[in-house]
């Protein structure tokens, strides 16, 4: 065998060791620790799931209204110092009885200005489609303090 092709063996012979250990390498990172087979803790067990279209609504939350609005919803977002007004708390319960669900969608969809509100918050009806809007409602919901 010539030297060159000695050297692209031996380069193939390399390329072919470093993916096998970068495989290796990634599927024992995503295998599940031991703990992880374990049944769930108490309080993990207590808490509810939330229903199908309710998670779908916390991703799009946390996309969209999560910088003003805050991972609870009271309003304390990273974003909500810059902003005069605050963003509204959507955990309170007196907010939470006092609107319908139409209310909620049709705040999302317009905007704060196109229900009377503060013009800081965006019309997201172009952005969002309505199944995304009633999501992102439903997930309101689930944050009753």
């Amino acid at each position: 065998m010539s030297h060159p092709t000695r050297t692209r063996i031996a380069g193939i012979l390399l390329v072919v060791v470093l993916f096998a250990l970068i495989v290796g390498v990634m599927g024992a990172c995503s295998r599940r620790p031991p703990s992880a087979h374990r049944a769930p803790s108490a309080a993990v067990a207590a808490t509810p799931r939330m229903a199908y279209d309710a998670r779908m609504g916390q991703a799009t939350y946390r996309h969209y209204c999560q910088t003003c609005h805050g991972e609870t919803g009271a309003g304390d977002g990273f974003n909500a110092f810059n902003l005069d007004p605050h963003p509204r708390d959507l955990s309170d319960p007196a907010f939470q009885r006092a609107k319908k669900d139409a209310d909620l969608a049709d705040a999302v969809r317009r905007g704060g200005a196109g229900v009377g509100l503060s013009a800081l918050m965006p019309p997201w009806g172009h952005t969002l489609s309505q199944r995304q809007i009633d999501d992102v409602v439903a997930y309101l919901r689930t944050l009753r303090r």
